[in-house]
């Protein structure tokens, strides 16, 4: 999830403009994030084919950036719901310092659009992380900080009536980091790390669909 260097097309609106312009019918859901969301596709294909979900994650991606693609890559697709799973970037700087506030205020900006258009979010914790391996010789320590963004986020999904879908606690060491059984480097999910997560967000994303 390194910064992207090349500032053209900075919210890289470029990505997915020919897989949404050839899908024959709309989504179910969109899931909308980073790499962990962008690996997901690629590690279990089978799970989005199979349920009519798409992925719409791109590497190194923060909250901010997602907004700026949010019609294009969630709004225009019309799903019923979009899973969104952001901030660990923005913890780590990629796009520069932000609050835990102005992480949240993205975030609830994306929910605001989405309602507006009949689409229901799922609010996603943040995956444990103690660590970003691509920074060399910086003071972030994301662990602390990403659990009290968890409960930013927690309690506004509560207070909207929106799924929280909570990875974190099943994921995490004792110390905050990602359990190394799931993950290929500390950040990212291997596939079984994928497995655990597959049936925790399709629990919330079935009791949406069913209203």
């Amino acid at each position: 999830m390194v910064a992207q260097k090349d500032n053209k097309d900075w919210a890289q609106l470029g990505r997915y403009v020919y897989q949404n312009a050839k899908l024959e019918k709309a989504p179910d859901v969109v899931f909308l994030g980073n790499s962990i969301t962008d690996c997901w596709v690629d590690t279990v294909p089978e799970f989005f084919s199979e349920n009519n979900y798409v992925g719409r994650g791109i590497s190194g991606q923060v909250s901010s950036q997602m907004l700026v693609r949010f019609r294009q890559d969630v709004i225009n697709i019309r799903p019923k719901a979009v899973v969104i799973l952001a901030g660990t970037n923005d913890i780590a700087e990629n796009n520069g310092a932000i609050t835990n506030e102005g992480i949240m205020n993205n975030i609830i900006s994306m929910c605001e659009l989405a309602k507006l258009h009949g689409i229901t979010p799922i609010l996603c914790s943040l995956l444990p992380c103690d660590h970003y391996y691509w920074l060399k010789n910086v003071n972030i320590y994301p662990a602390g900080r990403i659990i009290q963004m968890n409960e930013m986020i927690k309690a506004y999904a509560k207070k909207e009536g929106y799924e929280y879908v909570d990875y974190h606690s099943v994921m995490s060491t004792p110390k905050g980091g990602l359990d190394a059984k799931y993950s290929r480097d500390l950040i990212h999910p291997n596939r079984k790390g994928y497995e655990v997560m597959m049936p925790i967000v399709k629990k919330s994303i079935d009791k949406v669909l069913k209203k």
